[in-house]
C-alpha cells in the first residue's frame, strides 16, 4: 500500500517519517523514493515463521543473525530501504538499534501477498542481489513454489525440491514442502 505523498523521498527523509510517533509501529519502506507500507497476512506470517525457525536453529549452530521484518539500505543508494519479511546476516557486524541496517543482508526472503504484483516481487528480489545480498528466496504460496536468487543464477523450484543455503548457509537445507506446512490444520 502507497502512503499518499508529494513527492519522492531519501532515504534520510523517509527515516525521519519513520520514527514519527504516528509511523513508529507501520512497516513502512523505501521504494525509488516512494513510501510503501506491508501489511502482512495471517498466510504470509505462517509462511515466514516456517522459514524462521529452521533458520533460527541454523544461526543458533552456526552463527549469524536471523530476523524477521528489518529495514536495510544499501549506502550507495538513496533512495531505497527495504524489509525483507525474514533476513540473515552473518552477524560479526554492530547491532543496529535505530534507523536502518546500513547493508543488505547476506539472505533475503520475500513472501508473496495476494495484493503483490509477480513482477514487482522479482524486481525486489534482484535489486537486492544487485546491492549485495548474495542470496534471496522468493515464496509464491498461490503457486507453492520458491525462486532462488543468486549474483549468478536464478531458479524456480517445487515442493519436490529443497531451499539449500549455497555458501550462504552451508550445510542449510529445508525442504519447500515445509515452507507451506499449515500445522494450524486439522489432519483426519
Amino acid at each position: 500500500m502507497a502512503i499518499e505523498q508529494q513527492r519522492l523521498y531519501t532515504v534520510e527523509e523517509f527515516e525521519m517519517i519513520a520514527e514519527t510517533p504516528q509511523n513508529r509501529d507501520r512497516l513502512l519502506e523505501l521504494v525509488n523514493g516512494e513510501i510503501i507500507e506491508k501489511v502482512p497476512t495471517q498466510e504470509h506470517g505462517l509462511y515466514a515463521g516456517n522459514i524462521f525457525g529452521p533458520l533460527w536453529n541454523y544461526a543458533q549452530a552456526h552463527g549469524g543473525r536471523v530476523v524477521m521484518e528489518v529495514r536495510y539500505r544499501s549506502p550507495k543508494d538513496r533512495h531505497n530501504t527495504r524489509i525483507p519479511d525474514v533476513s540473515y546476516t552473518v552477524g560479526d557486524e554492530e547491532l543496529v538499534t535505530k534507523g536502518s541496517v546500513p547493508q543488505m543482508p547476506a539472505l533475503a526472503v520475500e513472501i508473496k501477498s495476494p495484493d503483490d504484483a509477480l513482477k514487482k516481487m522479482r524486481e525486489k528480489a534482484r535489486y537486492y542481489v544487485e546491492n549485495g545480498t548474495q542470496l534471496v528466496w522468493l515464496v509464491i504460496p498461490e503457486r507453492r513454489i520458491v525462486e532462488v536468487y543468486t549474483p549468478d543464477d536464478e531458479q524456480i523450484l517445487d515442493e519436490n525440491d529443497a531451499l539449500d543455503g549455497l555458501n550462504v548457509l552451508p550445510g542449510f537445507n529445508l525442504p519447500i514442502r515445509e515452507v507451506f506446512k499449515d500445522t494450524g490444520k486439522q489432519h483426519l
